[in-house]
């Protein structure tokens, strides 16, 4: 059994209908830790020291954010700049995050269909997520397929909400429980995709 912790960072959480859904999905889910940036680091100085030793004590770590300006929440690129420093995660000895696995959870503003070449992104949301991939290939992570919730801003049901919630909850508790292969991780575009095998 692996151990999950989240990295949350949403500025406008009190607003957000998709994040509190996911997050309502995760309730009482062992071993699956939420740590919300915003929360522990109002100001943004952010406990390098701390937030090393916690990484050390999980298998799997996720990036929750909605994509803003096609990339993360500003708390999130700070704890990146700062928490995955040289010698720590990358580098001759920077090897703390080595075949840890990294997976990026996000919610858009935009449909499916606007993430696409024809659509008014012009790229899928993986184009978007490129930076934090290879960031995380680069601390010698192991990349996970995304799990994407899109078009929050026109979201107002909630019984799509609590079945995106589900699925989180679903997908993370597979992980966690290390119901996929290596094989069918590496093959799927969207954790999504691995639903109809479980």
């Amino acid at each position: 059994m692996k151990r999950i912790l989240i990295i949350f960072a949403h500025p406008g959480y009190h607003r957000s209908h998709a994040n509190r859904a996911m997050l309502r999905g995760l309730k009482g889910l062992e071993d699956v830790k939420v740590h919300d940036l915003y929360q522990h680091y109002p100001n943004m100085f952010i406990d390098v020291a701390r937030e090393q030793r916690m990484l050390r004590d999980y298998d799997i770590i996720v990036f929750q954010h909605p994509i803003y300006w096609y990339s993360c929440p500003a708390i999130l690129k700070e704890w990146m700049e700062q928490v995955l420093e040289y010698g720590y995660a990358f580098g001759p000895e920077g090897n703390a995050l080595k075949h840890k696995y990294l997976l990026a959870a996000v919610t858009t503003g935009g449909s499916a269909a606007s993430y696409s070449t024809t659509g008014h992104n012009h790229h899928p949301i993986t184009d978007y997520l490129l930076p934090i991939q290879q960031s995380g290939l680069m601390c010698g992570m192991r990349w996970l397929p995304p799990f994407v919730v899109y078009g929050y801003h026109s979201v107002n049901d909630p019984d799509y909400l609590k079945m995106k919630g589900q699925q989180y909850r679903r997908l993370l508790t597979a992980l966690r429980d290390e119901e996929f292969t290596p094989q069918q991780l590496h093959n799927a575009t969207y954790l999504t995709d691995l639903l109809k095998e479980l």
